[in-house]
C-alpha cells in the first residue's frame, strides 16, 4: 500500500474532518485545530483553482467554526447538504426525513437517554448521532435505541463510525457527493484525492478510484483505499510540505522537485 501522494494543480482534493485534518477528541466539541492549518488550507485553496472540499459527518456550522475565516467548499452530514465557497447557505443533496419526525425522535432520544449522561447525543440538521466514546461498554443499547427509531423514520439508515451510531438520509454518503462535485466545472478533469479515517469513509474511497484518482486511509484497520498514513499529524505534515513546495515552484518555475511522503 501507497503512502501519501504528491499533490499537483491537476488534483481535486477532498477531506474528511474529524480523524483527518483533526484528531478525534472525546466529544465533538472539543476538538483543536493545529496551528497553521487553516493558512495550509487556503493556500491549497489558491494553489488548487477551489477545487478543495471538506466532506464531513459534521455540520456545516461546525466546520465554518473552526475553520473560520476561510469559507471552503463543504459536503456536510455525509453529503446530505452541499455549501460552495461562495454561496451563503448549503443546498440539499439528499431528501430528508420528515424535519418534524426527526426533531421528536431526538426528542424520543434524549428521553430514553437520560439514566446514562456519559452518552451524548448530538442532533443534525438531516440526522443524529449518539456518541458512545466514554462508555463504549453501553454499545450494544445505543445500537438497540437506534435500530428503534430507525423502524421510525423511513428513507434513514444506521451508520457506525468510531463509537458513533448515526442515522442518516439513505441516499446520502460522501462517495455521491464526490462524484456530484467533480462534476462541477472547477473539479472537472482533475484528479480526485480523498483522505479520511474511518469506516464511512469507504465509499469515498471507491468514488475516488473509480475516477482514477487516489484514496488515503489515515490509521490502522482495513481499508479499500490505495494509500495509507499513520496519523492526522502526519497529514497535516504532508498537507503544508504540499503548499510550500507548490509556493517554490510558483517562485522558482525550474524547481520542480516534490516528493511524495512515505
Amino acid at each position: 500500500m501507497q503512502g501519501l501522494p504528491r499533490l499537483t494543480p491537476g488534483h481535486a482534493l477532498f477531506l474528511d474532518f474529524d480523524g483527518t485534518l483533526v484528531d478525534i477528541a472525546p466529544q465533538p466539541d472539543a476538538v483543536r485545530v493545529a496551528h497553521g492549518l487553516i493558512g495550509t488550507l487556503g493556500l491549497l485553496q489558491e494553489m488548487l483553482h477551489g477545487a478543495l472540499a471538506i466532506v464531513t459527518g459534521r455540520r456545516l456550522a461546525d466546520i465554518d467554526h473552526y475553520l473560520s475565516p476561510l469559507r471552503l467548499i463543504v459536503a456536510s452530514e455525509h453529503g446530505a447538504h452541499c455549501r460552495m465557497a461562495g454561496d451563503p447557505q448549503p443546498q440539499a443533496a439528499a431528501a430528508n426525513a420528515l424535519p418534524d419526525r426527526l426533531a421528536q425522535a431526538a426528542r424520543q432520544l434524549q428521553h430514553a437517554l437520560q439514566p446514562y449522561p456519559q452518552l451524548l447525543l448530538e442532533p443534525k440538521t438531516s440526522g443524529i448521532a449518539l456518541h458512545y466514546r466514554h462508555a463504549p461498554e453501553l454499545e450494544s443499547l445505543c445500537s438497540a435505541l437506534m435500530h428503534q427509531l430507525l423502524n421510525e423514520l423511513p428513507g434513514m439508515e444506521l451508520l457506525r463510525g468510531k463509537c458513533v451510531l448515526e442515522l442518516k438520509p439513505r441516499n446520502a454518503n460522501k462517495g455521491f457527493a464526490i462524484a456530484q462535485l467533480m462534476q462541477l466545472p472547477m473539479f472537472r478533469g482533475r484528479v480526485p484525492i480523498f483522505v479520511g479515517d474511518d469506516v464511512t469513509d469507504e465509499q469515498a474511497f471507491v468514488a475516488v478510484q473509480q475516477l482514477g484518482g487516489t484514496g488515503v486511509k489515515v490509521g490502522v484497520g482495513e481499508s479499500l483505499a490505495q494509500s495509507r498514513c499513520e496519523t492526522t499529524e502526519q497529514v497535516r505534515m504532508w498537507l503544508a510540505q504540499q503548499a510550500a513546495a507548490q509556493s517554490r515552484e510558483t517562485a522558482n518555475p525550474q524547481d520542480t522537485t516534490r516528493e511524495a511522503m512515505p
